[in-house]
């Protein structure tokens, strides 16, 4: 064997030795934590997509969704009456296993002529149907509500609640077809920013928190199959009526809205759920 080729052998053997000895140095650990990504760059909205009630996916009507100093924002300042356009802004990416964390606000005043019910209420739509497959006139996508509400100021109104439009959940062991569902959150007043959590396993179990703390839990979300969306939804899935997962949107229902965090974090799929 030649000088030159005795030197590349033992270099090798030197190299072979470093990975059994630090393994950690030639790849990144199978079993590293989840970590949270980003889902808003704070400059624009790459990577969501407006649908609101009467218009085209993708048209943003009264530039309702919008990036100002880094904040994300649903505003109704380009609005001279409501007029029932209930918007979404859907992220590009369907998920099922997950943990999400978004820090909101709600201010200013209720657009004109704005539902009395609608009043610093917006919220995060989960398991959301594909929003291509949406109505031109459909209001809310088929999926599960974590609705985001804001007080009045006075009266006691939790936030991080449960809604279903086009579907149900799972409660205490019973198939629930209440629409909204309290949470047990604290009411948060004025124009104060809450960080909010949402843990989703799937078609198993779903939980909300509220300043860190668990404020609601069901499980089993699944279409219901006397809405006439859902319906169709279930006739393309050969029947299958239980949600594992779906898009996610933030929404627009009159009034203003801020979000300065949006983040998710992946989880591994899990055969058990606790």
């Amino acid at each position: 064997m030649n000088q030159k080729m005795n030197r590349w052998y033992s270099g090798l053997i030197v190299i072979f030795s470093l990975i059994i000895l630090f393994p950690g140095c030639s790849s990144q650990p199978e079993n590293q934590a989840p970590q949270w990504i980003p889902m808003f760059n704070g400059k624009n909205l790459d990577g969501w997509t407006p649908k609101i009630t009467g218009f085209e996916l993708g048209e943003n009507y009264g530039n309702t969704f919008r990036v100002e100093e880094g904040i994300l924002k649903v505003s109704f300042d380009q609005y001279q009456d409501f007029g029932g356009h209930f918007g979404h802004l859907f992220y590009k990416t369907p998920y099922s296993n997950y943990k999400m964390r978004i820090e909101y606000r709600f201010t200013g005043e209720q657009a004109p002529n704005g539902p009395g019910w609608a009043f610093r209420n917006s919220g995060i739509m989960i398991h959301c149907q594909d929003p291509a497959t949406m109505r031109k006139d459909q209001d809310f996508p088929v999926c599960i509500e974590v609705q985001l509400l804001g007080g009045n100021g006075t009266d006691p109104r939790p936030t991080m609640n449960l809604c279903t439009p086009g579907t149900h959940v799972v409660m205490n062991g019973q198939l629930e077809k209440t629409h909204c569902i309290n949470s047990k959150s604290e009411t948060y007043h004025g124009d104060q920013w809450v960080h909010a959590e949402i843990e989703v396993h799937g078609g198993k179990v779903i939980r909300h928190f509220a300043e860190g703390q668990l404020v609601l839990e069901y499980e089993q979300p699944q279409l219901d199959e006397s809405d006439s969306d859902a319906k169709k939804l279930i006739e393309a899935r050969h029947g299958e009526k239980l949600l594992t997962g779906g898009y996610i949107s933030l929404q627009a229902e009159s009034h203003p809205v801020e979000f300065r965090l949006v983040e998710i974090m992946p989880l591994p799929d899990t055969p058990e759920v606790e």
